[in-house]
């Protein structure tokens, strides 16, 4: 059974949707900037502010080299995972990726609160910087298996569309 490896830009509902689906597809939830939190004693934002954008990415690498090798679990990845092709090409090896997407105003509104904890997003027009983050990213995007636009849809039916595609790609995968 793969990993099923949720992706996307911050504010997408990568963490709660992982939550939602560990319970309902009953496999262990792990979030990737949780665990780099842990190892390094210090939030994602106190490493940016630290150490650096680079020191932050090779703790992600180590991250992704772990986890890359486990089976059965939800993936909750940083943000900005997809911008290092090997990245991408570990979590692939053993995993389904799926794009959580949403309109700009509606990452901005979810994120907006904790906006002092998103280092990327610091500046005079934490809007624009989403527009122009997204559309950079879009290249690195497309490495997903499937997509799901969470702009309009509850947590439950996020979830209950990925579960759906994932049987059936892990259906498919086992037919002979």
């Amino acid at each position: 059974m793969k990993n099923v490896v949720l992706l996307g830009f911050q504010g997408t509902g990568k963490s709660v949707i992982a939550r939602r689906l560990s319970k309902v597809m009953g496999r262990e939830f792990v979030d990737i900037d949780r665990c780099i939190e842990q190892k390094a004693g210090k939030t994602v934002a106190e490493i940016f502010a630290q150490d650096g954008e680079a020191a932050f990415r090779t703790m992600e690498s180590h991250m992704v080299d772990e986890l890359s090798q486990t089976q059965g679990r939800i993936l909750s990845t940083g943000g900005g995972i997809v911008l290092n092709p090997r990245h991408v090409e570990r979590l692939r090896q053993n995993g389904i990726l799926v794009l959580l997407e949403a309109r700009p105003e509606i990452i901005l509104s979810r994120v907006r609160r904790r906006i002092a904890q998103r280092p990327l997003l610091q500046g005079s027009n934490p809007l624009q910087t989403i527009e122009r983050l997204l559309k950079e990213r879009v290249p690195y995007y497309r490495c997903a298996d499937f997509t799901v636009d969470t702009s309009e849809l509850s947590v439950r039916e996020v979830a209950h569309r990925i579960q759906k595609r994932v049987l059936q790609i892990e259906h498919a995968q086992n037919l002979p």
